[in-house]
């Protein structure tokens, strides 16, 4: 199996707007990368300590405890019902299972793999790394009779679209025609800010609604990086069909790839608790209602952005010369170039910084908008 060629590390281009916005004499403000700074939440962390007794090599399925636990999060907080243990399994974060998922499924040449057209870089990275090709649609019309993998993403990263139902529905039924594996990224599902989404979390690729009685083919990977602030614990899953569950678990153990003990533990105690994603989700609300009228006065659009982590905005020119306009804000934000080619005027700003720092970002901004 071939592996095409690497480019370079596109946030390595950042280096000079970085020093640009460290000299600012209100300190640098850096929204660029989506890394959590709130604290992890006690019960996670007295739950990991109370299980560093881990003597024995954990199982790459994990416990029955944390899978049971994972099917009734699925019930409660995303709609999706008639799961069991053998529908999910439990990943060390969600990056590694994007980039390794055309591997483990045994794509390589000749083969495609479908991301959205604005798009997290590790599902062309994945098929990079498989050899495949990658490409970037949002229309299941478009999708070439050589798909074998369709990636979702929903609410989006970068842009925090939300694909609605007869979307999803669309968007499978058109991946089953072909023969594919689709597969919903669904990590910012929690995270939802405007219209429906306000009160309600997006919906699941695998609603009852989108799939009907049949899971063939279908996935969805879920993480706590965000909701519960675990991005330094590694801590996801995925769940949907059996059948490619299986051969993923196989293919795991081969591997060695499986969760520490304690970091199942405290899984467990983080997806049993509602309490704490809604307070994080409160602190990133007030967040964003200071972060975004604040770049709407300073002559920036926001295009969808009604859900997940992030603003994605423009000026209506090239990000490159945003980019260099925040930095003299002493802001870091990230360039729409490294998110597919497709949006080169937008800028990506993340909503994981302190209040304090959020604060001073936004009133930067309507100070050059009153000037």
């Amino acid at each position: 199996m071939a592996r095409g060629e690497l480019p370079d590390y596109p946030w390595d281009l950042m280096a000079p707007y970085r020093e640009r916005a460290a000299a600012h004499p209100g300190g640098v403000v850096d929204l660029s990368i989506g890394s959590p700074v709130d604290p992890t939440p006690g019960l996670v962390r007295e739950a990991l300590a109370s299980a560093t007794d881990a003597h024995a090599y954990p199982q790459t399925t994990g416990t029955d405890e944390l899978r049971t636990e994972i099917v009734r999060w699925f019930e409660r907080r995303r709609g999706v019902t008639g799961l069991t243990t053998d529908h999910v399994l439990p990943t060390i974060g969600s990056k590694e299972l994007v980039a390794l998922l055309p591997f483990l499924l045994g794509l390589g040449e000749g083969d495609v793999v479908v991301h959205p057209r604005a798009a997290y870089p590790s599902y062309e990275m994945g098929a990079v790394l498989a050899g495949a090709r990658a490409f970037a649609s949002d229309d299941p019309a478009e999708w070439p009779a050589e798909t074998r993998l369709v990636w979702l993403n929903s609410p989006g990263n970068p842009d925090g679209r939300v694909l609605t139902i007869d979307e999803l529905r669309a968007a499978r039924e058109r991946a089953l025609e072909l023969g594919a594996v689709i597969v919903g990224d669904e990590c910012y599902a929690e995270l939802g800010w405007e219209g429906e989404w306000a009160e309600t979390p997006a919906p699941s690729l695998l609603d009852p609604r989108v799939v009907g009685d049949s899971r063939r083919d279908t996935l969805v990977i879920y993480s706590l990086s965000k909701q519960s602030n675990m991005a330094g614990y590694r801590t996801a899953f995925v769940a949907g069909c059996r059948t490619v569950i299986g051969r993923l678990t196989t293919v795991r153990k081969h591997a060695g790839l499986m969760l520490p003990q304690p970091l199942q533990a405290a899984m467990i105690a983080a997806l049993r608790d509602d309490a704490h994603v809604s307070a994080q989700k409160d602190r990133y609300r007030a967040r964003r209602a200071l972060l975004k009228p604040a770049l709407q006065a300073a002559g920036f659009r926001i295009d969808h952005s009604e859900a997940g982590l992030y603003l994605w905005a423009t000026e209506g020119r090239d990000a490159w010369e945003s980019i260099g306009r925040l930095a003299e804000l002493g802001t870091v934000a990230g360039p729409g170039h490294f998110y597919g080619v497709h949006f080169p005027e937008h800028v990506r700003l993340s909503l994981t910084a302190t209040d304090e720092r959020v604060d001073a970002a936004a009133t930067r901004l309507r100070e050059t908008a009153a000037s």
